[in-house]
C-alpha cells in the first residue's frame, strides 16, 4: 500500500516534469538541458547520480538490505518532428518534438526514483536508473554499455509507452 501512496504524493510531480520536458526537446546525444535536469532533480533527492555516455545519467538507491541489482531504463531524446498540437506544453523549439514519449519516459523514470527512495529501508538490493541518450539514433545505449553501464546489474526493465 505505501508504493500506491507514494505514487499519488508523485502524481502531479512527474506530469510537471513530464510537461517540462515536452517543451524543451533536444535531438539525440545533445540532451544537455535534460540531463542537467535530471540530474538538479536527483541531486535535490539525494541520490546519487553521475553522468555517462556524454548526455546520460545513472542513478542509484541502495537498498538497507542485501540483494541483487536491477536496472530501469528510460529514453530522453527527442525527434525531429514539428509539433502542431496547440497544447500549453507545446514544444518550444521548432523541428524537434517528443512525438514518441520520451519526455514521458524520463518523467516516469525520475517519479520512481523519487517513490523508492522513500522506500529504501523496504529495498533488498540496488536499482540503477538508466536515463539513456540517443535511442533515436542508436548510440545512447552503446556508449552507456561502453562506459560500464551494466557492471553488476542483474537485470534491466525498460518500458516504452505508445
Amino acid at each position: 500500500m505505501q508504493t500506491k501512496k507514494l505514487a499519488e504524493k508523485y502524481k502531479d510531480y512527474v506530469i510537471k516534469m513530464r510537461r517540462e520536458f515536452h517543451m524543451n526537446p533536444e535531438a539525440s546525444m545533445e540532451e544537455y538541458n535534460t540531463s542537467r535536469r535530471i540530474r538538479e532533480e536527483l541531486d535535490k533527492a539525494g541520490i546519487e547520480n553521475r553522468s555517462i555516455a556524454g548526455t546520460g545519467v545513472i542513478a542509484t538507491i541502495k537498498g538497507e538490505h542485501p540483494g541483487k541489482t536491477v536496472a530501469l531504463r528510460g529514453d530522453i531524446d527527442a525527434l525531429a518532428v514539428i509539433e502542431e498540437s496547440g497544447k500549453e506544453y507545446a514544444s518550444k523549439v521548432h523541428g524537434l518534438m517528443h512525438a514518441c514519449g520520451h519526455d514521458t519516459h524520463g518523467a516516469m523514470l525520475l517519479g520512481s526514483a523519487m517513490v523508492l527512495n522513500e522506500m529504501k529501508d523496504k529495498i533488498n538490493g540496488t536499482v540503477k536508473f538508466f536515463f539513456q541518450p540517443g535511442e533515436e539514433v542508436g548510440k545512447g545505449a552503446a556508449a552507456m554499455v561502453a562506459e560500464g553501464a551494466l557492471e553488476g546489474v542483474d537485470g534491466v526493465m525498460g518500458m516504452h509507452i505508445s
